[in-house]
């Protein structure tokens, strides 16, 4: 359990449970074990690394790798130290990489092995990256992670914290092309313990177990291993999603929580392994990010044979908001396709375009007021005035309550596809497909998806005496954005649908698609 009697700041986690459980194993990785001891003294040799590099108080550091239990010693002691970590999306192209990079003002970054390929051209295009970390391995122009944190203090820094501290800077895709930092602080995360602990979530003990399998970047993946630490259980941290190696991670180390989005769920169910595993350890299997599919979670009840719960939440709300409850995924209760009810301690209405709450049943924008609600956006303080009105985040979702208070997504004000629990806005594929010599005119949308969810649809007006083909447009599409927004296929039309001031109907694209769907999203 959380012990807000001794947690005051998310600097105080590796503090507490190394003063009460030294000896218990805080993380492992590949055969690697910490226990709480360990961690807080690495966690310590981290903050005077940094410190002793002249990083100023609130300055971004950067890190760009896969997961591993050195990523949460860097963030522990960028928080000790008072700075700012920034999670890069692995995923995405270089560019893009350097774009957030640049946006946050990076001077550090700790670089994965599977990214060393990176730095020459990440320090190339980011003026302001002095120092570079290889987390693994060595380079000549890089230090190496393990004998630069050996080599510091293990002294406390011991600083003082301010609750408005920033903690995390996480980016989020843009509608505009560009996506936009999320600024989360101690106070946002200290809400989102209480949140979660009062739903009963919260609730490992010493000696329990949590998986990590989920990426870092994602606010899913750090929260999952904060959550865990922060109760004193166990993370096993998983460098990638890999079902054969979650399969045997589970029975071998008696996994007890498990956190996954449901195209995960499905790839271990479809694991020829998965019905001989043992999953008698797992006390709850926790899943969200994207919709999951009423056959598919009854399939993964009937062989987990734990209880499930949704959840709903986003970077901008610290990963928080409603909860799907175990008992209303039963049958009888057709709540399947809710994502619902809200945290005790976060308050969610849904409003017609004049901010009225609406009647139950009656579809408008979801909007969240609490503590999970971050600061703001990195540098853009006019989109974070137009989310942030009043106190209330305005989420872009659209959605109902019903009568028994259940949310229910209905569809994405802001076009954004979830595909395999990445977000994606169709103004960044838009932008890189506009490049193409032969391309007048572009747009993308969400169609269903068997596999992710849904998948990334481009319809393409050519220019005059142009001609292309929907290989020719995804290759180019290869080499400016991340694999994962790439276009599964394409579609050449004469023109765009639009309304009178121009705007692209995406609607009237989606319709054929999601035609019969009870919902437009999947």
């Amino acid at each position: 359990m959380f012990a807000f009697d001794a947690i005051h700041t998310v600097a105080d986690i590796p503090r507490h449970q190394a003063r009460t459980q030294p000896e218990r194993p805080a993380q492992i990785f590949e055969g690697r074990e910490t226990t709480f001891a360990t961690l807080d003294r690495h966690v310590n040799q981290v903050a005077q690394g940094l410190l002793a590099l002249g990083c100023q108080p609130q300055a971004r550091v950067a890190y760009l790798g896969k997961n591993s239990d050195h990523y949460f010693e860097v963030l522990l002691g960028a928080i000790k130290a008072r700075l700012v970590m920034v999670a890069v999306n692995w995923r995405l192209a270089v560019p893009e990489m350097s774009w957030i990079l640049n946006d946050a003002g990076c001077e550090l970054l700790f670089v994965g092995l599977e990214y060393k390929d990176c730095i020459e051209a990440l320090k190339a295009a980011c003026p302001s990256l002095q120092k570079v970390i290889l987390m693994e391995g060595e380079l000549p122009d890089a230090l190496s992670y393990t004998a630069w944190r050996d080599a510091q203090s293990m002294q406390d820094p011991a600083l003082p914290i301010a609750l408005e501290d920033d903690v995390l800077q996480l980016y989020t895709s843009g509608t505009t092309g560009h996506p936009k930092g999320v600024q989360l602080t101690h106070a946002n995360y200290l809400a989102l313990f209480r949140c979660a602990q009062n739903t009963g979530m919260m609730d490992a003990v010493p000696g329990e177990s949590g998986l990590v399998a989920m990426p870092v970047f994602h606010v899913a993946g750090t929260n999952i291993g904060l959550l865990n630490l922060a109760q004193g259980a166990t993370s096993v941290v998983l460098r990638e999603v890999d079902p054969g190696q979650i399969l045997e991670l589970i029975p071998r180390y008696r996994i007890n929580h498990v956190f996954v989005v449901p195209a995960v769920i499905l790839f271990l169910l479809q694991h020829p392994r998965c019905r001989e595993t043992d999953f008698s350890s797992v006390r709850r299997l926790s899943y969200g990010a994207s919709p999951i599919a009423e056959p598919l979670l009854r399939q993964a009840q009937a062989v987990f044979d734990c209880p499930f719960i949704q959840l709903y939440g986003l970077t901008e709300t610290c990963g928080a908001g409603t909860f799907l409850p175990p008992e209303a995924h039963a049958p009888e209760r057709a709540k399947l396709r809710s994502c619902g009810i809200p945290y005790p301690g976060i308050e969610i209405r849904v409003v017609d375009t004049a901010g009225n709450s609406v009647p139950a049943g009656e579809v408008g924008e979801i909007i969240v007021r609490s503590g999970v609600v971050m600061k703001g956006y990195w540098n853009r303080p006019d989109a974070t005035a137009q989310a942030i009105i009043n106190d209330w985040f305005h989420t872009g979702d659209a959605g109902y309550f019903d009568a028994e208070g259940f949310l229910f997504i209905h569809d994405r004000l802001k076009d954004m596809i979830v595909s395999g629990g990445e977000n994606i806005y169709p103004a960044e594929v838009e932008n890189a497909l506009f490049g193409h010599p032969a391309v007048a005119d572009v747009a993308v949308v969400g169609v269903p998806d068997e596999k992710w969810g849904e998948g990334v649809k481009a319809f393409v007006v050519l220019k005059p005496g142009e001609a292309t083909t929907a290989e020719e447009i995804i290759e180019f599409a290869r080499a400016r954005i991340a694999g994962y927004k790439i276009p599964r296929s394409v579609d050449f039309i004469a023109a765009l649908p639009r309304n009178p001031s121009g705007k692209i109907l995406r609607r009237e694209l989606r319709a054929p698609y999601w035609d019969g769907k009870t919902r437009q999203v999947n």
